[in-house]
């Protein structure tokens, strides 16, 4: 399953989640990311560049882990790995998506916000879950909780989480990071302010060693 999931991420305190509109704006933007520190990226498949913006970085920058995000089905799984995605993540979890991804090999971090659902992904051999939407599900507070009954996994809370309360998070042993756009504002990515976004990637590639 997600067996090595987190060797993706580590190091690597925060996950940058990107909306990309534009698919020729997406090898400058992780450009920009991995100069500020933060190799790995999730690009979200909210939009019809998304899966462009994939082939473009993986084909450009090696370097980059670049994954896709908001993997609803094995359709989106199929579609993200021959676009050249080197993980997936889903904001939920579903047996059938997981079965798509493995088929695949590619990599799965599943969503979970409840006890329930951290037993769903784990009982199909998950380690690694997206804890999301992590500041509506009760934030660090749920997390704690969590801890106890599921000592062995490891969560990325993503979902509400800043630059103002990541490090909050960071601070627990059960977290190998944080997902979020906040290093990546839209309206920056609009304006082609790849040293703005460079900043914000520094500042949050900083924060696991503040």
């Amino acid at each position: 399953m997600n067996t090595g999931f987190e060797q993706l991420l580590a190091g690597v305190p925060v996950l940058p989640v990107l909306v990309v509109e534009d698919a020729a704006a997406g090898v400058p933007l992780a450009t920009a990311l991995l100069v500020g520190g933060l190799p790995v990226i999730e690009v979200t498949l909210r939009t019809p560049a998304a899966l462009d913006a994939i082939a473009a970085i993986r084909a450009a920058l090696p370097q980059v882990i670049v994954g896709a995000g908001t993997v609803l089905n094995p359709d989106d799984a199929c579609r993200a790995a021959d676009a050249g995605a080197r993980f997936a993540v889903s904001p939920g979890y579903a047996p059938a998506l997981g079965a798509a991804c493995a088929e695949r090999r590619l990599p799965l971090l599943p969503g979970a916000a409840t006890a329930s659902e951290v037993m769903a992904v784990v009982n199909d051999g998950y380690s690694t879950v997206k804890f999301f939407p992590a500041e509506a599900a009760g934030g660090v507070a749920t997390l704690r909780a969590l801890a106890g009954p599921f000592a062995g996994v490891r969560f990325c809370p993503t979902g509400g989480v800043g630059a103002h309360n990541a490090g909050a998070y960071l601070a627990e042993p059960n977290v190998a990071c944080v997902g979020g756009s906040w290093v990546a504002p839209a309206e920056a990515v609009r304006r082609r302010d790849w040293e703005t976004i460079e900043g914000l990637a520094r500042m949050a590639a900083a924060l696991r060693r503040s």
